[in-house]
């Protein structure tokens, strides 16, 4: 009877039902949304199993794409919806709680238990500038938007969020192929060992693992439909904009899993993996989820979505990445750098919470 995620799968059928009876939005919202968390962790977990028999490099491909399914799956569900703007927000969102809050709770709590902890400082060199050109690279079709095409789509912008998108999936595959084959010794753990290995506890069957794996997707995509189809009824219910649901809530749920994994390898001294999978996951989405939404849009979507993002959501996007880069540039940590990166957080989320919808 230990406690465990597993225990709120009964929100399961609790979500079904509420959505059946009718039952206030805001009620269905958050319990789909605690549902989501403990198929999020099977998820990872499957993903692990299978990863361990098919090598670094498949394996970097399996955790991308399904180590953020999660955050995928919700976005999808949410495109088909129409809910594009909740969609940027998640993106933005699911970058910054990687950054910042996950970090920087992993940094907290390992702090607190072993006082200082040590990293590789050049695996997070590395991490820094890929996401300062990740946040450049966002930057650009936001300002194109802004200037040149603020009534509505121009062909011309179309056609600059397409090559971006493909610009940015090159660069992740580039970054693959860097960090697992060219240049692996670069990422090594300060104290030994690498950085990717972090799987612990019993191997499953590869028949387990991939049906864990392909009934978890399923679970998910079925818990995101429920969970996006009462976020617009939770936001009017709760005074929340679309933005704000997509950039914290959406975001928090999606990437519970990994959050959950970096977090624990900071209170076991593991650090290098801690920063290894929570900025890790940032690039991911920046350089591999955020470019994939953009190519979906157009088979799923009522229209395609553009990477062009309000001022604040670029703004905060730089800020959790410079600051990510200072924090984190000395190869150290310790609970009061945690609180810094968490206290970032929490002052752009109330920001994005009192910032008023502009139409």
């Amino acid at each position: 009877m230990k406690p465990s995620v597993n225990w709120l799968l009964i929100f399961i059928p609790i979500s079904l039902a509420a959505e059946h009876a009718h039952v206030a939005d805001p009620v269905v919202f958050f319990s789909a949304a605690l549902a989501i968390l403990p198929i999020a962790a099977l998820i990872v977990r499957s993903t692990e199993q299978v990863a361990m028999r098919t090598g670094d490099a498949v394996g970097g491909l399996l955790n991308a794409t399904f180590g953020n399914a999660p955050e995928l799956i919700i976005a999808l569900v949410a495109l088909k919806a129409g809910y594009l703007d909740m969609v940027r927000a998640s993106i933005i969102g699911a970058i910054l709680a990687n950054l910042l809050l996950a970090l920087g709770v992993a940094f907290f709590v390992g702090g607190i238990r072993h006082r200082e902890q040590v990293f590789n400082p050049r695996a997070t060199r590395i991490y820094s500038t890929m996401m300062l050109l990740a946040a450049m690279s966002l930057a650009v079709p936001s300002a194109f938007s802004r200037y040149f095409a603020p009534e509505g789509t121009m062909r011309q912008e179309q056609m600059l969020n397409l090559g971006i998108a493909g610009v940015l999936l090159f660069a992740y595959v580039l970054y693959l192929i860097f960090s697992l084959k060219t240049h692996s010794h670069t990422f090594a753990s300060a104290e030994g060992g690498g950085s990717h290995g972090h799987h612990e506890g019993p191997v499953w069957s590869m028949p387990r693992a991939i049906g864990s794996l392909v009934g978890a997707s399923v679970l998910a995509a079925w818990m995101s439909e429920v969970l996006v189809g009462a976020a617009e009824g939770t936001g009017q219910a709760l005074g929340m904009s679309q933005i704000f649901i997509g950039i914290v809530f959406l975001a928090i749920v999606g990437g519970a899993a990994e959050s959950g994994s970096a977090i624990a390898m900071g209170a076991k001294n593991k650090v290098d993996l801690s920063v290894g999978i929570a900025l890790g996951s940032s690039i991911q989405i920046a350089l591999f989820v955020a470019p994939l939404l953009v190519f979906a849009s157009y088979l799923i979507a009522p229209a395609p979505l553009e990477l062009s993002f309000s001022r604040a959501e670029v703004g905060s996007l730089f800020l959790g990445a410079l600051i990510g880069t200072v924090v984190c540039g000395d190869g150290q940590s310790n609970w009061f750098k945690g609180a810094q990166l968490i206290t970032v957080y929490l002052i752009i989320a109330m920001m994005f919470y009192f910032m008023p919808e502009t139409g």
